[in-house]
């Protein structure tokens, strides 16, 4: 069995580890020629401001009093004579430039919405994930093609854009990354310093030659990244006054930038300033996800070759934008953020950065149509030359008479569409130039993606194929070695045949021979060589088939059909609460209903009602707003005085009992009981802090962490070293230790033991959470405690015998093995249970129902600087822990049931599987970002959930039987 389970978590991995080779490899190529326009650019510098989590609202609306709070950039007002306050039209969008909506993809976060700035291309998230800091993947990007790019900014953002640059060209100055603090008392001076930094540089270069010679050469850029506003949108929301405060800073100081600049430059015309966002955000302060205020940022842009603003009658938009801005008469244009890359281009006149795959916005150029006409014939070459590339890629690993070229863009039509666009240039046809160029660019962009995709099926089909072959080979393991479907049914055994192994060993030549000359990569041999093995194991239990389908035709059909209904639905209900929470409201209220469709409501009145209570309260936390959006500190505090509460009595009652309860675990209680306390302090006390914007108190600091991270250090001060050099554990070791230790020290019987656990982990998530979701693992767990008492009920009423009642039943490490049974057909209900529990784990409170469900306030009490990995590390704890306490009840019921952890453990892994299969299938790859991203992250999960409970059965193991004592040995209690 151990052989089974190291080779079914390698299979996992490979069935997970798939995903990335089919959906999520770079789309990036390499090998194309440079091209840039051929005539005079209109500016020799380029000033990008980014503003980094501004929505296009924030920037655009009018506040209460009709006033905007970018006066500079938006409108400005003024009093004039007779005290009349009046707007006037010394401003940006009014007055000098072009304006409209940046449309970012999901993820809309900083980093891949930089790349899809600077560079014109949407990273895949297999880049995004691989780091902040650095480069991943080698792409081409704006500050790479230019004389000289000057940055200043985050040191998370900046890096990323320097580190690959050829030559040594890009500089960039930043700040601390210590100053990234959520908790600061005025984020504004992330901002401010950029634009201090930025005015002390050109005072420097005054008296600095070399400096004032680079400065004033051409093809030069700017980069301020201004990280204020996203601070303290994340810190403080975006409706909140500190904000909107920080935008009217920024615009204060774009203003000063832009009035030094002519300064410096003498009012040379020469300098095109572009003004916009990385990505918005959410009202409840985060972002990730595909929301229109997530979505949609600002785009305004003035100076040298840039269009002067445009009124208008009537625009072409279907939303109600323009009205609520009060800009309904002035031209909005547009754009998807990479098409920003080859605007900027275009307006220096460097080369298209090769992997851009934006489109050239001419309708924001101020030019000639000439200039128009060629920029956009530059713009769909470079895009071709990657198409041309990625096709000479793909014909050249695939045979001849098993290639398919993408049609709609043959070489003959690629030859007609450039020769016509040039005759077309040389008859001064110009918008036709810029309308054939847009059909090749598109017809281009098309053939990317269909090379791109192109052994999307082949590889699909082979882990279709192994994901079938796995799910019925653990299918025939169960009924097998764990039930006694087949008991009497079967007969005498066959030897088997040499030919079923020969034919699969010729099967898999044949598929290595395929793979080998058409020199794929050695990931290819895995997934087409994997389901051989697999189909083979199937095939050898041919028998076990055959005497499945005797024993299930003696079945009356009704029966039959009528439980494959019923686990048919209950899959499909876990995969539909994956796209709609309320479906774990349904099927809790389901559950709630259970004991009285069955004779448990007779045996057992009183734990029927308490499963229906808390089943039914349970079903509540789906139904509310994801957390983070409306925080409460209340309910955290509510929270905490219900464990205290529950403490009492549970400490009171054990109390009575002492011939099971003694002195030593009444310690750990009373300790555990203070962490609870002192959690709740901290909450409040950090809560309070940051509203006076005094940051995070330093103490509260080392609280958390002690309390996460070194729970038994309190323990430290009332036995010597000696004590815990008896007990195998070193002082320093010991210090070490997690906080997970501290039910180890607790009585091995199964309540108290459960309990201890709940207690030590709910210490940890009253820190990490902000509102209604301290409740969950509360009521989660009474619902655990419940469901271990009714599943005993439910074995008795079949005729399963049960030696012990739930109260004096003790964990033990190792089990009598007679004391096994075979499965039953209700095991499989328990299983599905299990399955349904950790889904409403996930997605109970909304945790990971999407990535703006991230809330930064929730780790507010360990850290406020930024660090998106710790931070990462914290919320993917809070999510575990009520994972954590599901698994252990779990490992209650697989010991009140008398049933072996591996059988019942096998059912689990054939409904994740199922629904792992599920989700591969609705994998997508065309619609929105936010579907495609939604669809990929559904199979993420539930793969990386069978993965994980296979090492998360073991941490439970330990937390369950393991048993430690404050003085003499250690101890492990047996039945």
């Amino acid at each position: 069995m151990l052989l089974f389970f190291t080779l079914g978590l390698l299979i996992h991995f490979v069935f997970f580890a798939s995903i990335f080779d089919i959906y999520f490899t770079s789309p990036l190529v390499h090998g194309m020629t440079p091209q840039f326009t051929p005539l005079p650019p209109p500016a020799r510098r380029l000033v990008l401001f980014v503003a980094d989590g501004l929505r296009a609202d924030a920037l655009y609306e009018l506040d209460e009093n009709g006033n905007s709070r970018a006066p500079f950039i938006r409108q400005a007002c003024k009093l004039i004579q007779r005290h009349l306050l009046k707007c006037y039209s010394e401003n940006i969008i009014m007055h000098e430039g072009s304006w409209g909506i940046s449309h970012t993809r999901v993820p809309t976060e900083s980093r891949p919405g930089h790349v899809a700035l600077i560079a014109g291309f949407y990273e895949d998230v297999s880049a995004v994930a691989k780091g902040w800091k650095e480069n991943p993947v080698e792409f081409d990007s704006l500050f790479n093609e230019s004389k000289y790019t000057w940055s200043w900014g985050s040191p998370d953002i900046l890096p990323m854009f320097a580190k690959g640059a050829s030559g040594d060209h890009v500089y960039t100055y930043s700040y601390d990354a210590k100053r990234e603090d959520f908790g600061a008392q005025d984020a504004t001076k992330l901002d401010t310093w950029v634009f201090d930094n930025v005015k002390d540089f050109f005072h420097r270069a005054r008296n600095n030659q070399s400096l004032f010679s680079k400065l004033n050469e051409e093809k030069i850029v700017f980069f301020l990244h201004l990280l204020g506003i996203d601070t303290n949108g994340h810190a403080h929301r975006p409706s909140s006054r500190d904000y909107k405060d920080n935008i009217k800073k920024v615009d204060d100081g774009v203003k000063e930038i832009v009035s030094m600049f002519n300064h410096f430059y003498g009012n040379d015309g020469k300098t095109t300033f572009i003004f916009t966002s990385d990505h918005g955000m959410t009202d409840w302060g985060s972002h990730g996800a595909g929301h229109p205020s997530e979505t949609l940022t600002p785009l305004v842009t003035w100076g040298a070759g840039i269009k002067y603003p445009q009124r208008v009658s009537a625009q072409q938009f279907d939303d109600a934008f323009l009205k609520e801005w009060r800009l309904e008469n002035w031209k909005r244009l547009d754009v998807n953020q990479a098409d920003i890359a080859p605007l900027m281009t275009s307006l220096i006149g460097v080369p298209f950065p090769l992997n851009s795959v934006g489109i050239l916005p001419v309708d924001y150029l101020n030019n000639t149509d000439l200039f128009k006409a060629e920029s956009m014939f530059t713009n769909a070459v470079q895009i071709l030359e990657q198409f041309k590339v990625k096709m000479t890629q793909k014909k050249e690993v695939t045979l001849p008479f098993l290639f398919t070229p993408f049609k709609l863009l043959s070489d003959s039509k690629q030859f007609n569409i450039l020769r016509k666009a040039r005759s077309y240039i040389k008859h001064r046809k110009f918008d036709e130039v810029v309308s054939l160029c847009k059909e090749l660019i598109h017809l281009a962009l098309k053939g990317l993606s269909y090379y791109h995709t192109y052994d999307r099926f082949f590889l699909g089909v082979n882990v279709v194929i192994g994901f079938v072959g796995w799910i019925s080979y653990a299918s025939l393991l169960i009924i097998k070695s764990h039930s006694n479907l087949i008991k009497g049914v079967s007969k005498e055994v066959k030897k088997p045949s040499h030919l079923l192994p020969c034919s699969f060993v010729a099967v898999g030549i044949l598929v290595a021979f395929f793979l080998l000359i058409q020199a794929c990569p050695w990931t290819y041999y895995v997934y087409g060589l994997l389901p051989v093995p697999i189909w083979y194991a199937v095939l050898r239990e041919f028998q076990v088939i055959q005497d499945l389908v005797a024993s299930v035709l003696t079945y009356p059909l009704s029966h039959f059909v009528g439980y494959l209904l019923a686990f048919t639905l209950g899959i499909e209900v876990l995969v539909l609460s994956f796209f709609y929470r309320y479906m774990l409201t349904a099927g809790l209220t389901a559950f709630a209903a259970w004991p009285f469709l069955t004779r448990l409501w007779t045996r057992a009145k009183m734990t029927s009602l308490s499963w229906t209570f808390f089943s039914l309260l349970l079903a509540v936390f789906p139904l509310m707003p994801v957390v983070g959006r409306k925080p409460d500190i209340s309910l955290v505090m509510g929270s905490g005085l219900l464990v205290l509460l529950l403490s009492l009595c549970v400490v009171t009652s054990l109390m009575k009992r002492k011939d099971s309860f003694i002195k030593e675990e009444l310690l750990v209680h009373l300790l555990q009981v203070l962490s609870t306390v002192l959690s709740m302090y901290v909450v409040y006390s950090t809560q309070s802090s940051l509203l006076r914007k005094q940051g995070l108190p330093l103490m509260n600091q080392i609280i958390s962490w002690a309390t996460l991270g070194a729970y038994c250090n309190c323990q430290c001060i009332l036995y010597s070293g000696k004590t815990w050099r008896r007990n195998g554990l070193g002082k320093n070791q010991f210090l070490r230790t997690s906080s997970l230790i501290v039910p180890l020290l607790s009585s091995p019987v199964l309540f108290q033991r459960l309990f201890s656990i709940l207690l030590s982990l709910m210490s940890t998530y009253l820190l990490l959470s902000t509102g209604y979701e301290a409740l969950f693992p509360l009521v989660l767990s009474c619902l655990m405690f419940v469901w271990i008492n009714i599943e005993q009920e439910t074995l008795q009423q079949s005729g399963v015998c049960c030696k012990q009642k739930v109260t004096s039943i003790q964990f033990s490490y190792n089990t009598d093995i007679t004391q096994f049974r075979q499965l039953y057909l209700d095991d499989i209900r328990r299983a599905f249970f299990l399955v349904f529990f950790l889904v409403t784990a996930f997605f109970g409170t909304g945790n990971i129902a999407s990535i703006n469900s991230f809330d930064l306030a929730s780790v507010y009490c360990f850290l406020t600087v930024f660090s998106p990995f710790m931070m990462g590390a914290l919320m993917m704890w809070k999510i575990l822990i009520p994972f954590v306490l599901v698994m252990c009840a779990f490992e209650a019921v697989q010991l009140t049931t008398q049933l072996s952890s591996k059988s019942l453990f096998l059912i689990v892994l054939v409904i994740s599987d199922i629904m792992a299969l599920h989700f591969f299938f609705l994998v997508k790859d065309y619609g929105s970002w936010l579907d495609i991203g939604t669809s990929i992250s559904h199979y993420v999960i539930v793969m990386s959930m069978t993965i994980f409970l296979v090492f998360l059965n073991g941490l439970v193991q330990l937390l369950t039987t393991k048993k430690l004592r404050l003085c003499g040995k250690p101890k492990s209690h047996f039945m």
